[in-house]
């Protein structure tokens, strides 16, 4: 016999409808074949023994072969339906539904507070909290009257004075009455004498249940220990529970409770292996000279949320900024860790000033060593917002969409060269125009490829959708960057969402050439004087002769420093923005480090000066060289 439909919020079974009612026999006895049930082991493993039924008259052997079959069939469906969960409140819903009402009238289940994952050490105190509570209602045929005087009312919980629900928490006694029955596993009755000792404590003060053999307090126990316990109550006039019902519960209780331990690890693994891939990604963007920047990053659904994409901007010296996005294929933890070191690798290549194809070409190598099976794609742009300029390196991975600022959208011609991991491929560079106003859009293929559309169809509907976004604003103006990012991810559907996004927007601003100084100076020991001359002009130039004094003492200083080394001549650059800064490069890769000089030194004291007056400095080493900088704020 399967289960009789029925839903959480009460709906009846056939039989309970008012036109059957006056025949109270035939109406409970599908529900008592219905909790009948062959031996089967416990949760510990063994048959418990049985203590005997109530005597009754002699039973057809026929009959009672099938109300065995009908058990055994409500065992399976109802294992299957608990199965079926997911997480943690799909499980217990599961319990739920398939027990009420065609094991018990109502059930009240309860959990460790907090649960336990896998091998850690519970949480002491012992507390059991009232996860969830399902019983019996009435169905819109019964009438009011029937309701108010109680003939189908399920009494739950009872006290002297009313009905009343249950504790929502309870802590477990070490030694009591509840410890013992939930350390002995095996279900037992409620009107046994462990059962009434152990349900006053369970319930909560002055919380009592009906009387006679209509309850059963089963435990629920994980794989290494009791997580919970389950309560399934009858109404007065349905029959008692029987014997074999107590190894009904004890199935219904073991394949609950390992349920529940595997959604709470899986739940936990999901947790770590997500917080693990938002850790890795950057907190915030910088705020490189001559380009604003926004990000998004989506997860995938919850089927499978965890994998490799990321996004990166990494300043670059020149006032240039290295734009990174990139995919590892997969998702697992494993992906998410792969993703942190390809990052961490591309940051380090991006400090060494390479070019982007050779960049590439180090992570390929880097993926390669990482495991054979280590593959992803990539995307690494340089933009120069001084020459205007972008130079593109792509890895197998979705073309980027520059829009420009008259509302035109356009998928760059980048080649797509090979992804990271295959080994023995050359990666090709090119360089655009990125004219200033104009938005590059960087993106992972979670945005523009699912099971309802191909990637190129994607991409398609991404560019129709920003070109649509900037008409709002008009031809001369872009559209905000953050609110275009929102827009960007309306693009989605419902089944859009197979894997996790990742998505950098950079708008082009640019350096103007009138807003630029540069120079080259022989290594000499003129070159400090005339870098001096030369600032000086540049700065009365600018309307900024306030600056001259700190201006011409930082630049002789590191200039100085500069021809000391040397051996091609050495550039000089001013660039003016909301923030003057000075470039020195030189072709020494020896980075200047700052020191204390002693009173008797006659140098070692430039880069403590520049320390002390400059808003910021810093020095980085170029594939021909090194460039030293500061910054000086324009107003005070």
């Amino acid at each position: 016999m399967t289960e009789h439909p029925t839903s959480h919020e009460g709906r009846q079974p056939v039989a309970a409808r008012p036109q059957e009612r006056t025949r109270p026999q035939e109406r409970t006895r599908p529900r008592q074949e219905a909790a009948a049930h062959t031996p089967v082991p416990a949760a510990g493993g063994a048959v418990p023994p049985q203590p005997p039924g109530p005597p009754g008259p002699p039973q057809d052997p026929a009959g009672v072969a099938r109300r065995e079959g009908d058990r055994l069939r409500f065992v399976g469906a109802a294992t299957r339906r608990i199965a079926r969960g997911i997480d943690l409140d799909e499980i217990v819903l599961g319990l739920c539904r398939a027990t009420v009402p065609t094991f018990s009238d109502a059930i009240l289940v309860y959990l460790r507070d907090p649960l336990p994952v896998g091998d850690e050490r519970p949480v002491a105190p012992f507390v059991l909290r009232l996860r969830r509570t399902d019983r019996l209602r009435l169905t819109d045929e019964d009438s009011e009257g029937a309701f108010m005087s109680g003939a189908l009312q399920v009494p739950v919980l009872s006290t002297p004075a009313d009905v009343a629900p249950a504790a929502e928490l309870c802590e477990v006694v070490t030694g009591g009455a509840l410890a013992e029955v939930l350390r002995g596993v095996r279900p037992v009755f409620g009107d046994s004498a462990a059962a009434r000792a152990a349900l006053p404590e369970l319930l909560g003060d002055g919380k009592t249940l009906p009387t006679g053999h209509r309850s059963i307090l089963a435990p629920l126990r994980g794989r290494r220990r009791v997580i919970g316990a389950a309560i399934f109550l009858r109404r007065p006039d349905r029959p008692a529970f029987e014997p074999n019902d107590l190894l009904v519960a004890a199935q219904l209780a073991t394949h609950t409770a390992l349920g529940i331990d595997k959604a709470v690890l899986y739940g936990r693994e999901a947790y770590i292996a997500d917080e693990l891939q938002r850790t890795m990604l950057p907190e915030g963007l910088p705020q490189p000279t001559g380009v604003r920047l926004a990000s998004r990053y989506l997860p995938a659904a919850e089927t499978a949320r965890v994998g490799g994409d990321w996004y990166d901007a990494i300043p670059l010296p020149g006032s240039r900024v290295a734009l990174v996005v990139g995919d590892v294929m997969g998702h697992s933890m494993t992906s998410a860790a792969i993703m942190g070191q390809l990052r961490t690798t591309a940051q380090t290549l991006a400090g060494l000033d390479l070019p982007p194809q050779e960049v590439l070409h180090h992570l390929d190598e880097q993926a390669q060593r990482l495991g054979s099976d280590r593959m992803a794609t990539c995307l690494y742009a340089v933009y120069d917002p001084v020459s205007h300029r972008i130079t593109i390196a792509n890895a197998g991975h979705p073309p980027p969409i520059l829009l420009h600022l008259g509302g035109r959208a356009e998928v760059l011609r980048v080649p797509p060269g090979a992804p990271i991991g295959v080994g023995g491929v050359d990666f090709e560079a090119v360089e655009l125009d990125a004219p200033a106003g104009a938005t590059l859009l960087l993106y992972t293929d979670g945005l523009v490829e699912s099971r309802l559309r191909d990637v190129w169809t994607g991409i398609e509907q991404l560019r129709e959708r920003l070109a649509a976004t900037a008409q709002l604003t008009g031809p001369d103006h872009p559209p905000p960057l953050e609110a275009l990012c929102d827009d960007v991810l309306d693009v989605l559907g419902p089944g859009d969402r197979d894997d996790d996004i990742a998505l950098l927007a950079a708008r082009f601003d640019g350096i103007a050439p009138s807003d630029v100084a540069y120079w080259f100076l022989e290594p000499e020991d003129a070159a400090p004087g005339r870098a001096r001359r030369l600032a000086r002009r540049a700065l009365a130039r600018w309307g900024l002769e306030e600056l001259s004094d700190s201006v011409e003492l930082l630049v002789s200083e590191v200039v100085t420093n500069a021809v000391r080394y040397a051996e091609r001549p050495v550039t000089l650059r001013l660039l003016r923005t909301d923030v003057l800064r000075c470039e020195v490069g030189d072709d020494s890769p020896q980075l200047p480090r700052q020191r204390r000089a002693r009173d008797t030194d006659e140098g070692g004291r430039g880069l403590f000066l520049v320390n002390r007056l400059a808003r910021r400095w810093g020095a980085t080493r170029l594939s021909t060289g090194k460039v030293v900088w500061f910054e000086l704020p324009t107003h005070a």
